[in-house]
């Protein structure tokens, strides 16, 4: 079976971490680049996390990390600590990692990687602000047309906002940046609330992956723990949503989500609804760029994570 040429641009982050376990461990993807940005926790954070979580599921200096942008490209960062614990992985005590940051950053390894493969190849997974996307966009528009697709979490419809009553965190944190990669003409898959919510992690599910056993098994266990800890504590039920993962998911097994053509456009002027997402799904599915998720295979996406830490044995 052929691999799927992948960039993960994330800000890790509890579910950004179960996302990389599960991207680590699935070996249908072929991992060119880590880029990491700026958003549940301060970039510093995020790029020695990125590495820190690639040392516990086995890997040395590969796929390489790359750290991106630390702030939007207008606006000052209000980062998701309160959901993500201090140093974004809940309750898991962080470390250096033995390996160094690559050299260059997010948005450069994004354009390199894109420029130098054959067109129609990568796909970008996005599960945090797009802040280093839009960069590289900026710096080569020509990325936009090399694409094969970006699958990004982000954003929401139905299901109403996590940071404001209408807006998602990652949309909010830089709707400048949203708006710049929506309208850029690339094909998008957005895994919004509509579709994450849909996505909680049963306990029995974190046992299963806790008995499994290795140090990234157990770390992922421990995310999930803390996803459950935070909704409760938010009140948003018993079972905490696990966003991110959506994304390598959906990379992975696309049967396992139900899309609708649609085009997304971003609030950016008002306050009120910063980082709203307008998704209109009166628009000819044959000339449509955006996807929106309104599905998703609970169980499905829980045993494919299980089973993929399971081979990484």
């Amino acid at each position: 079976m052929n691999s799927i040429p992948v960039i993960i641009d994330c800000d890790p982050g509890v579910d950004d971490a179960v996302a990389l376990f599960l991207a680590f461990a699935s070996p249908e993807l072929d991992i060119r680049a880590i880029t990491t940005v700026g958003g549940n926790v301060p970039a510093d954070k995020t790029a020695r996390n990125g590495r820190l979580l690639r040392q516990l599921a086995g890997l040395k200096d590969r796929p390489p990390v790359h750290a991106g942008a630390a702030e939007p490209l207008e606006r000052r960062l209000d980062i998701a600590d309160h959901f993500h614990g201090a140093e974004g992985l809940g309750s898991l005590e962080p470390f250096e990692p033995d390996a160094p940051l690559a050299d260059g950053s997010s948005a450069e390894a994004i354009v390199h990687h894109v420029m130098t493969s054959e067109p129609g190849t990568i796909t970008l997974a996005v599960t945090g602000p797009m802040t280093n996307v839009a960069l590289a966009l900026r710096q080569d528009p020509a990325v936009a047309g090399r694409l094969k697709r970006i699958v990004a979490m982000g954003g929401s419809r139905s299901e109403g906002g996590n940071i404001t009553a209408s807006a998602e965190y990652n949309i909010w944190a830089d709707p400048e940046a949203a708006h710049e990669v929506l309208s850029s003409g690339v094909e998008v898959v957005m895994l919004g609330l509509d579709v994450t919510h849909q996505v909680r992690t049963p306990d029995a599910v974190i046992e299963t992956i806790r008995t499994i056993g290795t140090p990234a098994a157990e770390a992922c266990a421990a995310m999930l723990d803390y996803g459950q800890y935070t909704a409760r504590k938010w009140g948003e039920g018993q079972e905490g949503p696990m966003h991110d993962p959506c994304v390598i998911a959906y990379i992975l097994r696309p049967d396992l989500f139900e899309l609708r053509s649609c085009t997304i456009q971003v609030e950016t002027v008002s306050d009120l609804t910063r980082g709203h997402t307008q998704v209109e799904f009166r628009v000819p599915a044959d000339t449509a760029q955006h996807r929106w998720g309104v599905r998703a295979d609970r169980d499905g996406v829980f045993d494919l994570i299980v089973q993929a830490l399971r081979r990484a044995t």
